[in-house]
C-alpha cells in the first residue's frame, strides 16, 4: 500500500513507486531496540519498510529516556518490544511486526537471519557485535553495524564478499577494556545521529542504490562537529571472511554470550 505519508521519497529518483514497493515488501531485524534501535525502527517504519523484527529482552527504565526516544514515562516497567511495537503501529497501523523478547545467541542468530533481508545492530555488548558480524559474513547477509559512546559514534555496512567487522578490530576486547555507555556516557542525541546513519544504510541495501557504506566506516564526533569517513580493505587474514578464515560455524560462541547478551545503549 502507498499513500500521501511517502510522497516526499516516491519522487525520489531513487525511490520511486517500484522502490516504494520494494521498501514495503521488505523485512529488517533489528536487534536492540535502545538508543541506536528507537531511531532505527522509528525512521525504517515512517519510511514504509513493511516488517520489522524487534529482538530485545529488557524493560523500559527511567534512565533510557534520555535517548530511547521510541518510549515515554508511560512505558516504564514495559518490555521494551512491546512497547515499542505499541509506538510503531501507532505511526503505521498497517506495519507488520515481529515483537521478539528475547536474546540472540549462537542457537537462535541463524533463525533471525534467515527471516529478515538486512539485520541492525543496536546493541552495547562486544561478544554480541563480533556474534552479529560473524552470522551476517557466514550467512551471508546484510548487517548495518553502530556503535555510540559519550558524544559520538560509528557506523559500517556488512555486505557479501566485502570487508567485515573484524577485518577492522581482528578480536573483541576483554571485559572492562572498553567502557560501555552506561559506565561512560553517552548524550542522547548522538545515538540520533548514529541511528539515522543505520536507517539511510538499511534503505539503500533495501533499494540498491547509492554507496552503502561497505569497506568504509562512518565516524561522528559531536563534541567537534566533526564526521570522518574512512575506507578500510578487506583483512587477507581475517579470521571470518577471509580465504583463510579459521571460524567456519558459531559453536564458539555458545559459552560466551551471556543471558544479558546485548546491553543496549
Amino acid at each position: 500500500m502507498t499513500d500521501a505519508r511517502h510522497h516526499r521519497q516516491r519522487i525520489l529518483a531513487e525511490v520511486g513507486e517500484s522502490g516504494q514497493q520494494r521498501l514495503e515488501r521488505a523485512a529488517v531485524a533489528i536487534v536492540g531496540v535502545g538508543g541506536l534501535g528507537s531511531p532505527v525502527a522509528l525512521y525504517l517504519a515512517a519510511a514504509g519498510v513493511g516488517r520489522l523484527g524487534l529482538i530485545d529482552d529488557q524493560q523500559v527504565e527511567r534512565s533510557n529516556l534520555n535517548r530511547q526516544v521510541i518510549y515515554e514515562e508511560a512505558d516504564i516497567g514495559r518490555s521494551k518490544v512491546e512497547a515499542a511495537a505499541g509506538r510503531l503501529l501507532r505511526l503505521d497501523a498497517g506495519l507488520r511486526i515481529d515483537a521478539r523478547r528475547e536474546n540472540v545467541r549462537a542457537s537462535n542468530v541463524a533463525e533471525l537471519f534467515a527471516e529478515y533481508d538486512v539485520v541492525v545492530d543496536g546493541t552495547d555488548a562486544f561478544e554480541t557485535k563480533f556474534l552479529l558480524n560473524d552470522a551476517a559474513v557466514l550467512l551471508r547477509k546484510p548487517l548495518v553495524h553502530g556503535a555510540v559512546l559519550r558524544w559520538g559514534g560509528q557506523v559500517t555496512t556488512v555486505l557479501p564478499d566485502a570487508p567485515c567487522l573484524r577485518c577492522l578490530f581482528r578480536e573483541p576486547p576483554e571485559p572492562g577494556d572498553v567502557q560501555t555507555c552506561e559506565e561512560a556516557g553517552i548524550i542522547g542525541a548522538a545515538t540520533g545521529v548514529i541511528g539515522s546513519v543505520q536507517g539511510e544504510e538499511v534503505i539503500k541495501v533495501l533499494l540498491g542504490v547509492g554507496n552503502p557504506l561497505s569497506g568504509r566506516i562512518f565516524q561522528h564526533d559531536g563534541l567537534l562537529g566533526e564526521t570522518r569517513t574512512t575506507m578500510f580493505p578487506r583483512d587477507p587474514e581475517c579470521p571470518v571472511c577471509s580465504s583463510r578464515a579459521r571460524i567456519r560455524d558459531l559453536a564458539h560462541y555458545e559459552e560466551q554470550v551471556s543471558p544479558r547478551g546485548h546491553v543496549l545503549v
